[in-house]
């Protein structure tokens, strides 16, 4: 291991030297940026606010968005998806606490809090004030000053999709005070969203000839209320904090299918139309307390309530106008969470902080669907196995550990365990049990230069998705989704190695290995010559490199310039179940959307250019970002789905009255989102190819003009 550490740091400094070597000799000839008063310690490093005068920041948000070398982890997680706390930490505290709440992101927290209430923020490394990371290499932690004036903090966009309707509104109010001892902030947050999709989709025989073409036109309507309250008050030596939200929304999907045969010249005409409405609630209770100097506890307990209310419908016309096919599923999913968490810190021994976790989880999802088809002669019921079922997950995660320091170094070492039952009935009858050890190990080295180095083992259990239990329709695809009641999660043996070096005053790479052993890789598993279903099909392995950083850019001549960056490459193994070959990993369904970094594809990248015009008070950048193909190996279909690249700028200032102005442009290049779907007469690539799909669609570009400020 000492070897393999060592060949790790030469290969790392050969590797990021040659990048930095003019960022150093300008930062040696200019001083570097001196007055910015950042301060770097053992496992922290601080940015003070003065540090983001140069961004205008007008709230948290913009802070943090700028701190060098971190990326906020600023998705919604989906409670059916990431249930409990212990897999749901965020990489984001508030005042040493992470925030008890799911439904409520990081960064529409962060958007509520004014600029002007930030003393600093601290990039944690390490152990730092008896913090647990969770298993996280950094955290950001931000730091609210004390006795700030109660703040009205207001957002106001207008938004336009080109090719896919009207102007949209968004507007985000919220108002912080402190009433008789008690930190309040209540906030509103209503948005309108107008995005789409269109382009051709060609289908074709096993031999290439052209059988049908198709133009698709999709346009999506959403609109989303949030309201939500947030308190903290001191009761005797007790901190209680309070969270509470709800979220109404209404989704509508309508897409316009021109069909044309070129077999037989036969025309057809096809529309689909999706109408969802959701409803979320959610309460959480947080009371922590120092008993002593050395030993402090905090319980939790949340409550989240979900509905999920749709309708599907689909409407067959042929070239004369006649209707030949009238199909509807009415569905709905009810869901719910309760968790009670407990966590204790002891520091009773030198050099040792030790901590306990204790967490309940109980998850209930209901699914109803009922399906009809008319083809002329009245509404027929069609059976959906699976579809109509109630899962119930208890889940029990106990963990013990202490983080050890000596000197330079810094081991986190500890022993977790999960227990849960998982109890499906409906048209699904199953009782299942689970238990699973989950040791882990971190090993920190802080040289006197800044750098890091980390070495990091654990075994991960994943967190199932309940509604991988239960079937679904597809009718864009003309397809079911079945579900499995036999899923288990999967568990992974993770080992990583990465090394964080440090220059100037806002220069920061770091470079990490990982490797992935996992056991049940959770895939589609073949249930029959035509139909899968998400299911364990063995055992496999991923691995690759993550690059991330901040690279200043005055050494190219651009004053106030930096590049934010990370960069994924990865590769994967596992015997696919049909074939009996090697091959990649794949996802069970589909993703789009904003570019993340836990996709089974070969890579991801996201490139962030800004600069800063402190004299003028004006910004500028743009944005490159882009992750590689994914495929979905289906028991006899193969579908390869590639998204592009997404290009993307801002010009923003706050010239006038201290309100900022910001223009985005995103999507500007309008790149295609491609499908191909390949059909095989039988098992996929052990029979001929029967048809083959493929789907070139755009999004269509968006411009966006967004009002912030606060008073």
């Amino acid at each position: 291991m000492e070897n393999l550490i060592k060949s790790f740091l030469k290969f790392s400094n050969s590797l990021v030297i040659p990048l930095l070597i003019a960022s150093f000799q300008i930062i040696a000839q200019q001083g570097g940026e001196s007055a910015n008063p950042e301060r770097i310690e053992r496992d922290l490093v601080s940015y003070p606010a003065i540090f983001f005068d140069r961004y205008q920041p007008i709230t948290a948000l913009d802070m943090v968005n700028q701190v060098p070398g971190f990326q906020l982890d600023s998705s919604n997680n989906n409670f059916l998806e990431v249930r409990g706390f212990s897999e749901s930490a965020g990489n984001m505290l508030i005042n040493d606490r992470r925030p008890s709440t799911k439904s409520d992101s990081l960064s529409n927290m962060l958007a509520r809090i004014p600029a002007s209430s930030v003393e600093k923020i601290e990039l944690i490394r390490g152990q730092v004030r008896n913090i647990d990371m969770r298993g996280q290499s950094v955290v950001a932690n931000l730091i609210l000053l004390e006795g700030i004036p109660a703040s009205i903090q207001w957002q106001a966009t207008a938004r336009q999709t080109f090719g896919h309707g009207p102007v949209t509104p968004a507007l985000n109010v919220s108002y912080a005070d402190t009433w008789e001892g008690v930190d309040i902030n209540i906030g509103v947050n209503g948005r309108k969203n107008g995005v789409g999709r269109e382009g051709t989709e060609d289908i074709f025989d096993g031999n290439g000839n052209l059988l049908e073409s198709r133009y698709d036109d999709r346009v999506n309507r959403n609109d989303f209320i949030t309201p939500n309250l947030n308190a903290a008050f001191w009761m005797g030596n007790t901190l209680v904090q309070i969270n509470s939200n709800y979220t109404y929304g209404i989704r509508s999907t309508d897409t316009v299918s021109d069909r044309t045969d070129v077999t037989i010249n036969r025309r057809e005409f096809i529309s689909f139309e999706h109408d969802e409405t959701e409803e979320t609630v959610e309460f959480s209770l947080d009371l922590e307390r120092d008993f002593s100097t050395s030993f402090q506890a905090k319980a939790i307990f949340l409550y989240n309530d979900g509905s999920e209310d749709f309708e599907d419908l689909q409407t067959d016309v042929d070239g004369s106008g006649s209707q030949t096919l009238f199909r509807v599923a009415d569905g709905v999913f009810n869901s719910s969470e309760l968790i009670g968490r407990l966590e204790f810190d002891w520091a009773g021994f030198d050099n040792h902080i030790i901590q306990v976790n204790a967490e309940r989880a109980h998850n209930i999802l209901d699914s109803n669907l009922i399906q009809t088809d008319d083809v002329g002669a009245g509404p027929v019921t069609v059976d959906v196995p699976g579809a109509n079922s109630r899962v119930e997950e208890t889940r029990w995660d106990f963990l013990v550990k202490d983080n050890w320091r000596l000197e330079r170094f810094e081991l986190e070492y500890g022993l977790g365990a999960e227990a849960s039952r998982i109890t499906q009935t409906g048209d699904a009858e199953l009782v299942r049990d689970f238990f699973f050890l989950k040791p882990q190990m971190i090993l920190n080295y802080s040289s006197m230069d800044r750098n890091q180095t980390r070495l990091r083992a654990a075994r991960e259990i994943a967190q199932l998705n309940l509604e991988d239990f239960v079937s679904a329709t597809e009718f864009l695809d003309d397809d079911v989704a079945l579900g499995n009641p036999n899923i288990k999660p999967d568990a992974t043996w993770k080992l990583e190695l990465s090394h964080e070096k440090r220059f100037g005053q806002t220069g920061i790479i770091k470079v990490s290995l990982f490797h992935d052993w996992i056991s049940d890789v959770l895939d589609l598993l073949p249930l029959t010559a035509d139909f899968e279903a998400p299911g364990n099909i063995g055992n496999g392995r991923r691995w690759g490199v993550i690059g991330e950083g901040t690279l200043p850019l005055e050494w190219l001549g651009l004053t106030a310039a930096k590049l934010d960056f990370k960069v994924r490459i990865q590769d994967s193994t596992v015997v696919d179940p049909v074939t009996g070959e090697n091959r990649s990993l794949s996802i069970p369904s589909l993703s789009g959307g904003p570019v993340t970094f836990d996709i089974e594809n070969k890579y991801a990248y996201t490139l962030d250019f800004r600069q800063d015009i402190r004299s003028q008070q004006w910004a500028w950048g743009w944005g490159l970002w882009e992750r590689g193909k994914q495929l979905r190996f289906k028991v006899n279909e193969l579908e390869i789905y590639d998204e592009g690249a997404e290009f993307r700028f801002f010009i923003e200032t706050t010239r006038w009255f201290g309100i900022k102005l910001r223009l985005q442009g995103e999507n500007i290049l309008n790149f295609a989102d491609i499908r191909e779907r390949n059909i095989f007469t039988g098992e996929r690539n052990l029979s001929p190819i029967d048809s083959r799909q493929y789907r070139d669609r755009t999004r269509g570009a968006r411009l966006s003009i967004t009002l912030s400020g606060n008073f």
